[in-house]
């Protein structure tokens, strides 16, 4: 009889992403090709400025963070020749084992949210990434296609929870009759799928993550969230230029530090374009906040 060869299992995101914190530490560059850096770094904006300034950040940052985080707006105001260089860059990450979270921030309903997933989750699409962003607004049950399909495919997602942005306390902070906030509610959905996923592969860390801002003080605590309770890892966007840095993030997550993914862009970006700065940024970003969140 033949030998079948065995069908490797699906190790989950959050596992993966586990590994990478540990070994690379908490920090995740930000792929953000705005039209003024590509200026600063003499590059033109176009299809070409955003090829090279994408990969010479992939090339510094390869082994020294945990992940990268392509920002889908700057690409996609390219056209298809700025989706074809997300495609290429998501590609070249895969094939330097960096783990890539698309941030997209979609959110529908029923097929179409299908549609977002399969795009973005699916093994093979052409913008396939490790995780991608979501909008819990349309109610966190819509979102229920693509987490279907991250989970069976060892994807991520990350939720809106406590955004940095003033604008989002009023349906952020907003209560329900029985009193609970719309951000408490999204981080409880996270804890059930988390905990699930958690006690079947032994992590202490689930796929199902949160983006919660740096910047946001006491509100989860006022909110009466329990961050580490949820398993979620935490995207955190706000520090350095916005504002956030050593002690803003100690006092937003408290004892689920050891979950943060600090998202840093500009702090690293504006070392550019030689690579050799970028990569002494990228360090010394990692350096700051591994002493940030360490215990």
């Amino acid at each position: 009889m033949a030998n079948i060869p065995a069908i490797p299992a699906v190790v989950p995101f959050g596992v993966r992403l586990r590994e990478a914190l540990d070994t690379r530490g908490p920090v995740c560059v930000g792929i953000d090709p705005h039209a003024s850096l590509l200026r600063d770094w003499g590059l033109d904006d176009t299809p070409e400025g955003l090829r090279s300034f994408s990969f010479a950040v992939l090339e510094a940052v390869t082994g020294e963070v945990n992940s990268i985080k392509p920002q889908s707006a700057f690409f996609e105001r390219h056209g298809s020749r700025g989706i074809a260089v997300l495609e290429d860059l998501l590609a070249a990450a895969r094939e330097r084992d960096v783990l890539t979270i698309l941030d997209v921030k979609r959110g529908d309903i029923g097929s179409t949210m299908q549609g977002y997933a399969e795009a973005y989750l699916l093994p093979g699409a052409p913008l396939e990434a490790d995780a991608i962003t979501l909008t819990p607004y349309l109610g966190f049950g819509a979102l229920a296609e693509a987490m279907a399909l991250a989970s069976a495919n060892g994807k991520g997602t990350f939720v809106l929870a406590l955004t940095s942005n003033p604008e989002g306390r009023s349906i952020q902070h907003a209560q329900s009759a029985a009193g609970v906030s719309v951000a408490a509610e999204v981080v409880r959905e996270a804890q059930r799928s988390n905990a699930a996923e958690m006690l079947k592969c032994g992590s202490d860390l689930g796929s199902l993550g949160l983006v919660i801002g740096a910047t946001i003080g006491s509100a989860a605590r006022d909110l009466g969230i329990d961050l580490a309770a949820s398993g979620a890892p935490l995207l955190a966007p706000g520090i350095g230029a916005q504002g956030a840095g050593e002690a803003e993030v100690r006092d937003v997550f408290g004892n689920a530090l050891g979950n943060v993914v600090a998202s840093v862009s500009r702090g690293v970006l504006r070392a550019g374009p030689s690579v050799a700065t970028l990569r002494d940024a990228a360090r010394r970003v990692t350096d700051d906040m591994s002493q940030a969140v360490s215990a």
